[in-house]
């Protein structure tokens, strides 16, 4: 495998048990995950070790200037029909999708011959919203990518560095493969966060959506930034943004998020009654789906570390393929209610418990909660694995580079 290339072995994973059948394969995400990794490079490479000769792959990366006149639904479809290898299976990948013109119509088309195994990838919802999730209906299964993981991150290297350290530069640069790679550089590092930022921004979000008043947005991301892990409204944030002389109305407001929603920029986590057993319509949280663009945005800040923390237990459960939603039982707030096929698990995240009063605190909504579901407090704090009424308390670092688990 090329050098640098981070290896992603659930993802990997996920494309292997997919492949043959007779599905489209759609790998979506934030811009720069490592998704064109995944598919051209981690799962073409797969694919030769198997016995698949390069014929039969067909690879095509419509960012690239000199695929522009593939850029169009019938070029697009006629390419690929030119060089699939007749009686045989063809890996057709199409990179960034999104860029060829009506583009669901060439893959409603090619999804059709049985010879063809497809797998496209995009940096935007937008993929699976319309006509193409009408016209695929039942016919394709969605792989979202995140951006690194903190053992992904650590790969081999706590080796020369101790684990604290390197949770402390994930914590702050975040997990974009690239940045791995600068060692840490802060100015350079800057320098490709905001290359990054200023095109997701514009490119996913400004000119897709046609938005015409820049500063409204740049207000409203610096205000879901700055509250990650808070209970927000767009009431809330309309609020905050007139009280600051900018009025602007919930409507836009909600069009923003979803946008920032759609381009992976953040996640919305709605918030579940536990006792009443029913999602509650408002009042949810937004965390960001890498640090690193906080941190490049707002300024790292040693005040954020809690907040921090639980955002990246948020996305380490999310990508662990757990249900995740706040959670509320009469008057008391659970930060996480996780939920997959192993059963539920109630979740509090703070940074340290070493006070009496914080670990009441932290403890206080697990205690309330009258069922049987698992209860556990995740916390940067070491030597506390123990159990406070079937409470359990557990390392962070230690689950999060799973060397424990619930």
């Amino acid at each position: 495998m090329e050098q640098n290339i981070i290896k992603r072995d659930e993802y990997l994973n996920q494309l292997i048990k997919w492949k043959d059948h007779k599905i489209i394969k759609v790998i979506t995400g934030i811009r720069r995950c490592g998704k064109s990794t995944l598919l051209c490079s981690i799962f073409r490479n797969y694919l030769l070790e198997q016995g698949v000769t390069p014929e039969q792959i067909i690879v095509i990366n419509l960012e690239l200037l000199e695929n522009e006149h593939l850029c169009d639904y019938r070029s697009l479809y006629n390419h690929v029909m030119t060089n699939v290898v007749p009686d045989k299976r063809n890996y057709v990948m199409i990179d960034e999708v999104q860029n060829a013109n009506q583009f669901q119509k060439a893959i409603d088309s090619l999804s059709l011959f049985e010879s063809i195994d497809l797998y496209i990838t995009g940096s935007n919802a937008y993929l699976l919203s319309g006509e193409l999730a009408t016209l695929l209906s039942g016919r394709y299964v969605t792989i979202e990518m995140l951006p690194l993981s903190l053992i992904e991150f650590v790969g081999t290297r706590t080796k020369s560095t101790n684990i604290e350290s390197l949770y402390r530069d994930y914590a702050r640069w975040g997990g974009f493969p690239f940045v791995r790679q600068l060692n840490g550089d802060s100015e350079l590092i800057n320098q490709y966060l905001d290359g990054l930022y200023n095109t997701i921004i514009k490119k996913d979000i400004i000119t897709r959506n046609k938005i015409s008043d820049i500063f409204v947005l740049e207000d409203v991301i610096r205000f879901v930034f700055d509250n990650i892990g808070n209970i927000l409204s767009s009431k809330k944030i309309s609020d905050s943004l007139t009280s600051h002389g900018r009025k602007v109305s919930r409507p836009t407001i909600d069009a923003y998020l979803g946008y920032l929603i759609n381009s992976y920029a953040i996640n919305k986590v709605g918030r579940y009654d536990i006792k009443g057993k029913e999602h509650l319509k408002s009042l949810e949280k937004y965390y960001v789906t890498d640090l690193g663009l906080r941190n490049y945005l707002l300024g790292f800040r040693d005040i954020d570390r809690g907040y921090i923390l639980e955002n990246i237990i948020y996305l380490e459960l999310k990508r662990r393929g757990f249900d995740v939603f706040i959670g509320k039982y009469e008057d008391k707030e659970i930060d996480f209610i996780a939920n997959n096929n192993d059963g539920v698990v109630y979740i509090q995240v703070a940074e340290t418990i070493k006070t009496k009063v914080v670990l009441e605190r932290e403890l206080a909504p697990l205690k309330a909660i009258k069922n049987f579901h698992r209860r556990v407090v995740i916390t940067l704090d070491y030597e506390i694995n123990q159990s406070f009424e079937g409470i359990r308390i557990i390392n962070a670092l230690e689950w999060l580079t799973r060397k424990i688990d619930f």
